[in-house]
């Protein structure tokens, strides 16, 4: 009997966290939720750390995933922006860990060919697959397209580990 799974992905930005929940079903998905959660620019780095845990923490309490998926961190030019992208990443991964979620990092170029087919796809492509295999009613924004596709790139590395755990 298949069990249906709820996967949280999260795309991490210091500015604005992406985040999408579908829910898998062997190898349908469909959409839960998606949206953003912002820092306060005007704030401390440890002010806009604490307002980032607590969203995700309260995204995480309401809709209750059962896994949780993050996109790597890319290797950024600015040195500073790639310790805040960390510490963001950080206190992601302790709010995911706080909930006991098993939890997958998959890097860019993975995402991107798993929801595309192509590595090195626009922030323009992704939002418009996003849309269509979803089969949203309106395009997600950026940050909210591109945790749902860390969300599906998890479902489908979930649903092939499952059939091939069949096939054993």
């Amino acid at each position: 009997m298949l069990k249906t799974i709820r996967i949280l992905g999260i795309d991490p930005g210091s500015r604005a966290t992406g985040f999408g929940i579908v829910e898998q079903h062997g190898f349908d998905l469909n959409f839960v939720v998606c949206g953003v959660v912002k820092s306060t620019p005007t704030l401390s780095m440890p002010e806009r750390l604490k307002e980032i845990y607590q969203g995700i923490y309260a995204v995480i309490g309401k809709h209750e995933p059962h896994h949780a998926a993050i996109e790597q961190v890319f290797v950024a030019k600015n040195p500073s922006s790639a310790i805040k992208l960390g510490q963001v990443r950080g206190v992601l991964l302790l709010a995911a860990s706080q909930f006991s979620l098993p939890l997958q990092e998959f890097s860019p170029k993975a995402v991107k060919q798993a929801v595309v087919g192509y590595g090195q796809a626009s922030k323009d492509q992704m939002q418009q697959a996003v849309r269509a295999l979803l089969k949203l009613s309106a395009t997600p924004s950026s940050d909210a397209a591109d945790a749902l596709a860390v969300a599906m790139c998890c479902a489908n590395h979930l649903a092939v580990s499952r059939a091939a755990d069949r096939n054993k």
